[in-house]
């Protein structure tokens, strides 16, 4: 129970923070019915567990070796990014229930989650100084069920943040939602530059 807690702490403390999949899922819930915004909360879950897996076991250590994984994933990461901030820059919300019921593509919805949460080699590092740190350090009886924690954490608050977000959306109106979209992308934008920045600098 005491690895399980330890678990839980520290993934609430690692995917809290604002980040592109928090920004996403809001985005998402504001967009769409609340049964569209929890099945994009979902996959957004499954591909973090899965991320914060890799962590676990250490794929931060490949992106360590091999320099060309890290630039590689910096440079296309860069721009999928950015190109998500512009779409959000570009998008006019419109808070009726004609545009919930047009969502998103599925697919499209599926592949922006994964590149929010994969296309960030900083995150990958950062997740595996954490979590594989863990894995080393402590006894291997305590790995499934501090995983096990890491895990419940992305459900819980992916699944919370949703919820909270959809159940409230009907308070924001039209030009509410446009600076929504305008400081997400904003924010996605200087996200991906700083990607790109990287890149640059690693390179040069």
């Amino acid at each position: 129970m005491n690895f399980l807690l330890q678990g839980l702490t520290m993934g609430l403390a690692y995917v809290a923070p604002i980040g592109l999949q928090n920004l996403f899922v809001i985005n998402s819930s504001l967009e769409h019915t609340k049964r569209r915004a929890f099945l994009t909360a979902l996959i957004v879950i499954f591909f973090d567990i899965a991320l914060s897996l890799s962590c676990f076991f250490g794929i931060g250590a490949l992106m360590h070796k091999f320099q060309w994984l890290q630039v590689g994933m910096l440079f296309f990461g860069s721009l999928i990014v950015m190109y998500i901030g512009v779409g959000l820059l570009r998008a006019k919300p419109d808070n009726t229930e004609t545009k919930s019921e047009v969502p998103t593509s599925l697919w499209k919805t599926i592949t922006t989650a994964f590149v929010v949460t994969w296309c960030n080699p900083q995150a990958i590092m950062d997740g595996t100084m954490m979590l594989a740190a863990f894995n080393v350090s402590n006894p291997a009886s305590g790995a499934t069920p501090f995983i096990s924690g890491v895990a419940m954490a992305s459900a819980i608050w992916f699944s919370t943040l949703t919820l909270i977000i959809s159940s409230f959306k009907n308070l924001f109106n039209e030009k509410i939602l446009r600076w929504i979209n305008v400081v997400c992308g904003i924010v996605i934008m200087l996200y991906g530059l700083k990607l790109l920045i990287t890149f640059l600098t690693k390179i040069m």
